[in-house]
């Protein structure tokens, strides 16, 4: 497909957010379908992206969501977006990783520029710590940073506690990013979904999506239970719920959810102004005083429960980094469900079998950190540009086949 020239934002009116899909007879009339360029199936923080970003260059864009627009993993997440070097990354999950902290600086001007909502976008710099661990335990992390040249700061305790006095004593290795940055979660999904709806993208929520109708080399045709959605091109970009629906496509892909549970505390002042690490357990810290303690990974189905074992652990997890978070208030918890492809690595690409279908998923923690490079990624797939990144960048999600 050929990429049209930019439009104009929609004129007031002219875009449409439905909730539930039975809504659809009534817009389209009963027994008809109504064909767009592309169909983006999933509304969390990887799908909003896409459509924004296709609707953007030109394409006429629908978002199928089952639920409520970003109300899974991406709202569970805290927004942690690590820097990276795109001409110095040599592995393909580092220069996937790059090329998108590369974009986030002019995807959050640019959002907020025309939306005129704040995404939290912010460079804060970040610390990795460990806790009676010799300092050895994050040379070869501090190495690889190195190697990509990122600029890096190996602290001794010393300077940690000089540098962060709201740091536990207790730290025995560390390094700093300061090149680190944040975003907020929710409201950045809310400058997604403004862009999506002033770029003229139709956004369909409580609409999931219960097969696709192949003929052929091609998918035609989305159903739903208020009516069928036709396009010339798909995107399954449905999270931890991608699995059926690329079966219903004719292929595989192992997704799994893999469940992060969250706990939100609150004190000002802050205990530190950056965020801390810890392998995969971090505290980050909000301007406003509201700070998040997680996560967890649970191999627990569809379960996104919060256990008292698990926020107890985040709890005792937060004081040890910070012994001031005792004092701090509580103010809930809760748990998303990550897609987790190929230890944790995206599948981006096109499924190989068809001719008009993309996938989108498996990006496991790092849904928000990789938004832009992967709306980006889909965009040129579809419009036929050239591809950013090298193949082994962005479809490196494995254990796939045919369905017949």
């Amino acid at each position: 497909m050929r990429s049209r020239a930019p439009r104009h934002l929609a004129r007031p009116g002219t875009a449409r957010e439905i909730h539930g899909c039975w809504g659809i007879p009534r817009l389209f009339g009963r027994g008809t379908t109504r064909m767009c360029d592309v169909v983006v199936i999933g509304g969390g923080v990887i799908g909003l992206s896409i459509a924004y970003e296709l609707a953007e260059s030109g394409l006429s864009v629908r978002l199928l969501e089952q639920g409520q627009i970003g109300q899974e993993a991406s709202w569970a997440g805290a927004g942690i977006l690590p820097p990276g070097n795109p001409d110095w990354a040599r592995t393909a999950e580092a220069r996937l990783r790059a090329a998108s902290a590369q974009l986030w600086p002019q995807w959050a001007e640019k959002l907020e520029s025309q939306t005129g909502i704040n995404t939290g976008y912010v460079r804060c710099g970040g610390l990795e710590v460990r806790l009676g661990s010799p300092p050895s335990e994050l040379a070869e992390e501090a190495e690889g940073w190195r190697a990509e040249q990122v600029a890096i700061e190996v602290l001794s305790p010393d300077d940690v506690r000089e540098r962060f006095p709201g740091v536990s004593a207790d730290v025995t290795a560390a390094y700093y990013l300061p090149d680190l940055a944040q975003v907020r979660n929710p409201w950045l999904l809310t400058a997604l979904r403004t862009a999506c709806v002033q770029h003229g993208v139709e956004l369909f929520t409580g609409c999931p999506v219960t097969s696709l109708e192949r003929n052929g080399e091609r998918v035609h045709t989305a159903r739903t239970p208020g009516g069928d959605f036709s396009a010339s091109h798909f995107v399954i970009a449905a999270g931890a719920w991608s699995r059926e629906l690329i079966q219903q496509a004719g292929w595989r892909l192992d997704v799994q959810p893999v469940r992060g549970q969250i706990v939100l505390l609150e004190r000002l002042p802050l205990p530190f102004p950056c965020v801390v690490q810890s392998g995969t357990r971090y505290v980050v810290p909000r301007r406003d005083g509201r700070i998040l303690v997680g996560s967890t990974e649970e191999h627990v189905g569809y379960d996104k429960r919060n256990t008292s074992a698990a926020v107890s652990e985040l709890l005792a997890f937060a004081t040890s980094i910070s012994p001031e978070l005792r004092e701090a208030r509580f103010n809930r918890a809760w748990a998303g469900l990550r897609p987790y492809v190929n230890q944790g690595r995206p599948f981006i690409g096109c499924i190989p079998t068809l001719t008009n279908v993309c996938v989108a998923t498996g990006h496991y923690r790092a849904g928000l950190q990789l938004s832009p490079i992967t709306a980006v990624l889909i965009r040129q797939l579809i419009t036929g540009e050239p591809v950013s990144l090298p193949h082994d960048c962005h479809r490196y999600g494995t254990h796939h086949d045919r369905v017949s």
